[in-house]
């Protein structure tokens, strides 16, 4: 064998024998993701979306957490002080903190980021509408001089409902609210690597070697110390679901955040992949309608149609009729088995649905044939199927309507449109939540009555605006619980919208992966056994 050959079979045999090795060791540091869908907007502040959302907290850092309690606690801060019979709080950044560019954490960042994302955020405006002064006195100071006291400080500042008040350079921060900022850098235990970026296919992250952690505490939904165990976390989408089930069991990735219900039997007798329900708060879904124009401008018309409302029918389309256990109804306005939740005034969900005196109360009320627009997105197989039943349902019930299903995004640019069907507006649209938004009035985006200031249906209702105002102010959890009661006794009579059920949302990974804590996806913690 001439010397040139052997050494080309020798180099061979090397590559070949040290790529397993690599590839394990590739495997161990990378954590490979499959996305509830694609990641469209990168700036967590300036819109709803889940997936923004979790990808922002890989990113950003938050003032305070919350625990599994629905708590809020001291985060990024070490703690605050309230004084001045609670119209002055201090509060105090930890050591250590630095941005993703070397920057160290200073509360000039945190006060412009907090003014950025109250513009946003409901909650958010309540607290600056109630806030004299907010300062950066020194580096690590920042100081909120109240015209009143507001306890929920910080529960506004670190609650995990979108959007979220992400910590960001001042010079981000400064950042029209309304525009997205153009550059990706935070303070928290990812960075997000914006030259791997695939559109509709890939986003990486890379582990922050300089984020600090909390000292102390346990980790649990986005409170605690957040340690990273992987180097890198790749986000995968795919949006067919037999495929994304086929790519897990395969081992081809490793976590899939909304197991399928469907496939839920195929995932469950294979034992290389555990599934489990990581947020008790699954989702809340709804049926909004413009309270603009007819037909359900008219309260009568709204209230009529309870009688028809099925919200069995509308979870068992998304989870099945075969294990009750992952569904609940009847649901209010206020998220189930927390604790502002009640079931006050929701007897007209229980009992058999009785359509055809549906269809004779709306005829009593005044409804003469107007189109009903029903917008269903095309991108959610669980909306596809409450779309389907509200469809059904409104047919059966003598109402003329029709269907405009569309993609998501689409769907919100004509949900913006105020005027009639004929001009291209809308009439109703079906939409979910996750539990977690719907948990109190302060983050509650539909619980509103705010007319054209508020969610998308604008309704007017100036006593849950009332109700809601008072609920900031409520002295202790018994007074903000009476609160939620009245809110959603008012809800009943004038129907802001209609509540469809709640259904819970597996999620599935390798049985090799550990450390997946409650709530939404999370990136710390997380390791490979």
């Amino acid at each position: 064998m001439h010397r040139r050959t052997l050494m080309k079979a020798t180099g061979l045999a090397l590559s070949t024998a040290s790529a397993p090795s690599i590839v394990r060791a590739q495997s161990a540091s990378t954590l490979r993701f499959i996305p509830q869908q694609d990641l469209i907007v990168l700036d967590p502040v300036t819109t709803t979306a889940y997936i923004s959302r979790n990808h922002g907290y890989m990113v950003y850092d938050t003032l305070y957490g919350m625990n599994e309690k629905y708590q809020p606690v001291p985060q990024m801060v070490e703690g605050h002080r309230i004084d001045e019979d609670g119209k002055l709080w201090t509060l105090t950044l930890r050591e250590g903190l630095r941005f993703h560019d070397g920057e160290k954490v200073l509360a000039r960042d945190c006060v412009a980021s907090i003014r950025r994302w109250a513009a946003r955020d409901p909650m958010g405006g309540a607290l600056m509408a109630t806030t004299e002064e907010l300062s950066a006195p020194d580096d690590r100071t920042i100081r909120f001089r109240l015209k009143k006291p507001f306890p929920l400080l910080p529960l506004a500042l670190g609650k995990a409902a979108t959007p979220v008040c992400a910590m960001m350079p001042a010079r981000l921060a400064e950042t029209d609210p309304f525009r997205p900022v153009t550059e990706i850098t935070g303070s928290g235990p990812f960075r997000f690597k914006a030259d791997e970026r695939v559109p509709g296919s890939l986003n990486v992250y890379t582990k922050f070697e300089g984020y600090v952690p909390r000292p102390s505490g346990t980790p649990t939904w986005t409170a605690g110390p957040k340690v990273v165990n992987f180097d890198r976390v790749e986000w995968h989408t795919i949006p067919d679901p037999s495929t994304a089930t086929t790519a897990l069991i395969s081992g081809e990735r490793d976590w899939l955040e909304y197991a399928y219900h469907d496939q839920l039997p195929l995932m469950r007798r294979n034992r290389s992949v555990k599934v489990s329900v990581s947020d008790p708060t699954g989702f809340v879904s709804m049926m909004q309608v413009n309270h603009l124009q007819a037909p359900f401008n008219n309260p009568a018309i709204r209230r009529a149609l309870w009688g028809a409302i099925d919200q069995t029918s509308a979870v068992q389309a998304v989870v099945g009729p075969t294990d009750p256990s992952m569904y609940h109804v009847p649901l209010g306005f206020f998220c189930p088995n927390t604790p502002l939740a009640t079931d006050a005034g929701l007897e007209p969900l229980n009992g058999k649905r009785d359509l055809a005196k549906v269809k004779r109360d709306l005829a009593a009320a005044g409804y003469k044939g107007e189109t009903v627009l029903l917008m269903i997105p095309s991108n959610s197989q669980a909306l596809i199927a409450h779309g389907a039943v509200m469809e059904d349902m409104f047919r059966q019930v003598g109402m003329n309507v029709e269907t405009y299903t569309v993609e998501f995004n689409a769907m919100l640019q004509r949900r913006n449109r105020k005027g009639p069907v004929s001009d291209g507006g809308w009439s109703a649209f079906v939409t979910t939540w996750v539990g977690a938004d719907w948990l109190h009035p302060g983050s509650h985006f539909a619980l509103r009555g705010a007319g054209e200031a508020g969610y998308a249906g604008w309704a007017t209702i100036p006593r849950i605006e009332e109700l809601r105002n008072s609920w900031f102010d409520a002295a202790d959890e018994a007074a903000q619980k009476a609160i939620c009661r009245d809110m959603q006794l008012e809800a009943m009579k004038e129907v802001p919208f209609y509540p469809l059920g709640q259904h819970l949302q597996p999620t599935a990974w390798r049985s090799d992966i550990t450390g997946v804590l409650p709530g939404f996806a999370t990136f710390w913690n997380v390791k490979r056994a």
